[in-house]
């Protein structure tokens, strides 16, 4: 039996797309899956040091990994009105001066690559855990924070203040989809295998959009906020038809990713590649 060492984030999107894999409520076809649940820069930071054969990752990050893994076709977070939301602890500021300071969830992360693209240079920034953002811009400790995740749909009740949908301005700039993360795979893993990890993902993806009340215990047991109606916000936020299959018009949003990308300076030595490609 092979092992495959899985790395998933904690997010709403991932625990409900993961829970018929998690739960064994799908066939593992062969496979040992050794899964860890991390936040997605912790992800990024231990793909760099290869500790996973399969996992999820920022799709920056997957450009700066891509002699390395191959993306799937299965499990991506992409789409319109999904963006991190770039905020403020204060009303009717924007980021414009090199005293103020903007928090990112972390440098490898598709929003912190997002708010390098749209406002470059305005400010000092620094990386922190996503979660960590808004409790710090409630105590007046940073001036801006790029929310990801649950926080998207949180912020308002925590008295903050939108500056900038930074989804939106991809969308208006690209006319596309915006890319957050997906599901990449060792290279180095056989052809037969990474269809097979790849089959998996889709039959776990199938089995929780086929009933997703099944997933919620696993959801709360892993998420940040604990409200339901939020969590069930994100699923449907996050979870769509290219999270089951990327098709023509994924594939075309990573590679316009890939072009903004080189256009700051990221440079990307292989092209990004979906598997079966």
């Amino acid at each position: 039996m092979e092992t495959i060492r899985l790395g998933i984030s904690t997010c709403p999107n991932d625990t409900f797309a993961f829970h018929g894999l998690l739960t064994h409520a799908v066939d593992w076809r062969g496979l040992d899956f050794k899964v860890e649940l991390l936040d997605i820069q912790q992800l990024n930071d231990r793909l760099f040091a290869d500790s996973f054969d399969v996992a999820k990752t920022s799709f920056h990050a997957a450009l700066l990994l891509a002699d390395r893994y191959l993306v799937l076709p299965s499990g991506s977070a992409l789409g319109f009105g999904v963006g991190p939301l770039l905020l403020a602890a204060r009303p009717d500021t924007q980021p414009t001066a090199a005293e103020q300071l903007t928090l990112c969830p972390g440098e490898q992360t598709t929003a912190a690559l997002l708010y390098r693209l749209f406002h470059p240079g305005t400010t000092r920034v620094e990386q922190v855990v996503f979660s960590e953002i808004m409790p710090r811009l409630q105590a007046g400790a940073a001036d801006f924070g790029v929310c990801i995740h649950e926080g998207r749909f949180t912020w308002q009740q925590q008295g903050l203040h939108l500056v900038e949908d930074l989804g939106s301005r991809w969308e208006a700039e690209t006319g596309s989809p915006l890319p957050l993360g997906g599901i990449v795979a060792s290279r180095q893993l056989s052809p037969a295998t990474l269809a097979t990890v790849q089959q998996v993902i889709h039959d776990s993806l199938q089995f929780a959009r086929a009933d997703p009340a099944a997933a919620l215990p696993t959801m709360r047991r892993h998420a940040q906020e604990f409200d339901d109606s939020v969590l069930w916000q994100h699923v449907e936020l996050y979870v769509n038809d290219w999270t089951v299959d990327l098709g023509a018009v994924g594939r075309r949003a990573l590679a316009t990713l890939a072009e903004r990308a080189a256009a700051v300076g990221i440079t990307v030595g292989w092209p990004l590649t979906v598997l079966g490609d």
